[in-house]
């Protein structure tokens, strides 16, 4: 019972700082989380609300990184597992208390997708002062990868252009 008290707090800690990093739109730039054993970034302005990962009603004949659809908040989302979609070399499957921790984080509406991908863990918000280092994608990256980061700990740190994922002809394609 703690352990749902210290992430319900924690849940709503950062849901305060998201709005607060909304409303300055200088206190923080990413929202940084976990997919597939990997950092990434994804720009706070394209990023939409953060839901707790309970799970989807699967679609059948639909490829094998969309999850399915899920009602979150009254609204009917595609569910895609980030991880899953882009096929991360070397990824193993995520361990079970790793699970725990998955969330959902929804698309910005204003991208015009109803879609949320599923995370592995939230690590909560990043800021330009949290890197020492940033470098561009590589020319053979995905179109919608951003600038690579290095923190003060040597980890690196991908930035996913969210609206550049949702116009993906991939990302929109989900039929088997």
């Amino acid at each position: 019972m703690a352990h749902r008290e210290a992430l319900r707090e924690f849940q709503s800690r950062l849901a305060e700082r998201l709005s607060t990093a909304r409303s300055t739109g200088l206190a923080a730039s990413w929202l940084a989380i976990e997919a597939a054993q990997r950092n990434f970034l994804f720009p706070l302005g394209q990023s939409g609300e953060i839901f707790p990962w309970t799970g989807s009603q699967p679609v059948p004949y639909t490829r094998r990184w969309f999850l399915g659809v899920a009602n979150l908040r009254g609204g009917l989302y595609g569910i895609v597992d980030l991880g899953d979609y882009m096929e991360v070399e070397g990824a193993a499957p995520a361990a079970e208390p790793a699970r725990d921790q998955a969330r959902l984080v929804a698309l910005n509406p204003a991208l015009d997708v109803n879609c949320a991908l599923r995370i592995d863990r939230l690590i909560g918000l990043r800021g330009v002062d949290a890197f020492v280092e940033s470098a561009p994608a590589a020319s053979d990256a995905p179109a919608y990868f951003g600038s690579r980061y290095t923190d003060a700990q040597g980890l690196h740190w991908q930035e996913i252009n969210l609206q550049l994922l949702s116009q993906q002809p991939q990302f929109l394609s989900i039929g088997a």
